[in-house]
């Protein structure tokens, strides 16, 4: 049965939209070439999308071209400001942006460990309702947030996880109440790493792999096909509860202490360097990337033993790190057989290629699966980048009606 006019009117509508989303302002002429729609009714639908204030005129195209053929056209990007939170166990960090994901402002603030889970909240919340305020967003639509922690896949609420600050838990609820007409959501920070190092990191060419997150803790994202695999609980990717060798006991429920946590967090990886001679001082030098304290300091370490490869300790260092991490990629690459891991956060980011290759060959020895292992090219940044990439994706989803991305 073919579609009612209204009902195709629709579909083209979409099909424009997410075209303009994807590829950025185009001309009549390219709509026309890229969705195999008529002249009329691309000139139609373009009319329409413009008189609904869902796009407008950006430019034309080439000073030798004029008149109507020439303009670009591109998303009203001013029509909806979104905002994406990284929660770490140490602080927050905030970018507001627009429809199209240019950032209008950025913030971070540490919080202790002693603030209080109220003072804790009303800091963070203090510290978006700044960046709203610089941004000069007067109405929020979306707001995305990446925090550590498992996620209720039937509520999508940050479920109580031991080990968390109690105010990871309290601040989506405030932030909802403080900003009554945005949509908040939160999802877990690796799954937003993953996400976006498909989109715009290690993984563009890749819908089937597995990121290990390696930072203040660890954490793994499975992508299948292009979807991401949460888990009947939201707990898929627990790594650090992996039971491994090399600790002095097992974890539990409640603790990961024991399991792959004790070996390749960011603690472990501390402790690793202070056993092979490895200096804080040039740990401090060489870190870069960290919003906030606490992470730098292991993948600082890990860029310090990279840059002096030929020195006897920082090579040992990197040859454990590198047995470590084969541990836990191996139990992955076993059940799962993705061909690609991307060791990703800023430990993954500061290792580089030398880290990556290093449990590579490890990992051919111990998995017969072939599997690639890449370092993560947004480091610590990528759990904001995702926060952003979801946010703008449900914000574009409900104003233009088009499906969502992920």
């Amino acid at each position: 049965m073919p579609a009612s006019p209204s009902t195709a009117r629709a579909i083209n509508d979409r099909l424009a939209l997410r075209l303009l989303q994807d590829e950025g302002p185009l001309t009549a002429g390219q709509l026309k070439e890229l969705t195999g729609l008529s002249r009329p009714t691309v000139a139609d639908l373009v009319e329409r999308l413009a008189a609904s204030g869902l796009i407008e005129v950006v430019g034309e195209t080439g000073a030798q071209r004029r008149g109507p053929n020439a303009k670009l056209y591109g998303i009203v990007a001013d029509r909806a400001q979104l905002a994406a939170l990284d929660v770490r166990t140490e602080g927050v960090t905030v970018v507001v942006s627009d429809l199209l994901g240019r950032v209008l402002a950025e913030a971070s603030a540490p919080i202790g460990d002693d603030a209080g889970t109220g003072p804790a909240v009303e800091q963070a919340v203090a510290l978006v309702e700044r960046a709203v305020k610089e941004a000069g967003a007067d109405r929020l639509h979306t707001v995305g947030i990446g925090a550590p922690g498992l996620i209720d896949p039937a509520s999508g609420e940050l479920r109580d996880s031991s080990g968390l600050p109690a105010w990871h838990r309290r601040l989506v609820a405030a932030l909802q109440e403080r900003l009554p007409q945005a949509r908040v959501s939160v999802e877990n920070e690796t799954n937003l790493a993953a996400l976006a190092e498909r989109h715009a990191g290690a993984a563009r060419d890749r819908d089937t792999f597995v990121l290990l997150w390696l930072g203040h803790g660890t954490g793994a994202a499975v992508v299948l096909d292009g979807v991401l695999c949460r888990g009947a609980s939201g707990g898929a990717g627990e790594i650090g509860f992996l039971p491994v060798p090399g600790t002095r006991a097992l974890p539990s429920a409640t603790d990961c202490e024991g399991g792959f946590h004790s070996l390749a967090g960011s603690a472990a990886i501390v402790a690793l360097a202070g056993e092979h001679g490895l200096e804080a001082s040039d740990a401090r030098a060489r870190a870069s990337g960290g919003r906030l304290s606490g992470e730098p300091e292991a993948a600082g370490f890990v860029r310090a033993a990279v840059a002096d490869g030929a020195g006897e300790g920082a090579a040992r260092f990197l040859d454990v790190l590198a047995e470590r991490l084969a541990i836990g990629v191996a139990s992955v690459v076993a059940v799962l057989d993705p061909g690609c891991v991307v060791l990703g956060g800023e430990v993954g980011q500061a290792g580089g290629e030398v880290l990556a290759a290093r449990v590579a060959e490890r990992l051919r020895r111990m998995a017969p699966p072939p599997t690639e292992v890449r370092p993560g090219a947004l480091g610590g940044g990528a759990v904001l980048h995702g926060a952003l990439l979801t946010a703008r994706q449900s914000a574009q989803s409900e104003l233009f009606g088009t499906p969502d991305a992920r």
